[in-house]
């Protein structure tokens, strides 16, 4: 029976090329997790699993039960935070057990991801990498950096042929993009995708962080518009933000006049609102809207 291969897609081109790698002896499937804080989506993953005959999981953080664990972790990590908010080992460590759950549900033997090593200073150094392994206790293919790292089970028992494995260390990306056009992949720029990584985006977020009742729709109003009295008043920076706005549940503040629609958590700071309206408008604002 031909070995399987569960393989952590981000999105970028590193994880692409493991799983065309990893198709050159094994079946290949994949998982992509849909993060509350990621700017990736699925669907040029999609595209890309389609095109290369792998079959795509998604698994979902943003809502329900998950989403709740996700942010637990995130509140309380147990290993250091980056320059912002970021957790990156301990999300590495809960994607990856999700995925082993996945794995075993579906008898694949082999997990594996795009990592490599040296190539992000907080996750992906040596020790960072092993620190993973030993909290997961079970074993996470690299098949990039490989043979520069401890032999996995799965090579040891035969699963994986280490010989046709690489050994690809530091942030340049020169072999990766000779890869690409060896295996004709497409991939986005290298960047990165997180907006735990943004310290302006975490200012706004931090006061909010331990409230119990966060949901996926406050975060995402974090990327939008100006932000006053920790978030409780919100005003668009355009009209685009503005419709965006007024389709949000809550008390909206729409001036009569050109300027900027108002999102407020209490009616508290509905006056307080208006001024600001007033602030950041070119014209004088006579009259207003309030729609709840």
């Amino acid at each position: 029976m031909k070995t399987k291969a569960l393989v952590l897609l981000s999105g970028g081109l590193d994880s692409r090329l493991a799983s065309k790698i990893l198709q050159e002896q094994t079946e290949v499937e994949a998982v992509f997790f849909l993060l509350p804080f990621s700017k990736n989506t699925s669907r040029e993953i999609q595209e890309f699993c389609n095109k290369n005959n792998i079959k795509l999981h998604v698994i979902d953080l943003t809502t329900g039960k998950l989403f709740h664990e996700y942010m637990e972790m995130l509140r309380h990590p147990k290993f250091s935070r980056g320059t912002a908010l970021n957790p990156c080992i301990d999300c590495h460590i809960f994607m990856l057990k999700k995925a082993k759950e996945l794995a075993k549900k579906l008898k694949i033997q082999v997990i594996a991801t795009g990592e490599v090593l040296g190539e992000r200073p907080l996750s992906q150094k040596k020790k960072a990498l092993l620190l993973i392994d030993k909290e997961l206790r079970f074993d996470i293919l690299r098949p990039l950096s490989a043979k520069l790292l401890p032999e996995t089970e799965y090579e040891k028992l035969g699963l994986i042929n280490r010989e046709k494995l690489l050994n690809i260390q530091g942030r340049q990306r020169k072999r990766q993009i000779l890869l690409a056009s060896k295996y004709k992949i497409d991939y986005p720029n290298a960047g990165g995708g997180c907006l735990l990584c943004e310290p302006e985006y975490c200012k706004k977020l931090k006061p909010i962080l331990n409230n119990k009742n966060l949901t996926y729709n406050n975060i995402q109003l974090l990327s939008i518009g100006r932000h006053f009295n920790n978030s409780g008043i919100i005003l668009g920076r355009n009209q685009e933000e503005n419709d965006l706005l007024e389709k949000e549940p809550g008390t909206k503040i729409i001036p009569k006049q050109p300027g900027a629609t108002a999102l407020v958590k209490s009616k508290d700071l509905i006056e307080k609102a208006k001024e600001l309206i007033q602030k950041y408008s070119k014209h004088q604002i006579k009259e207003f809207e309030i729609k709840d």
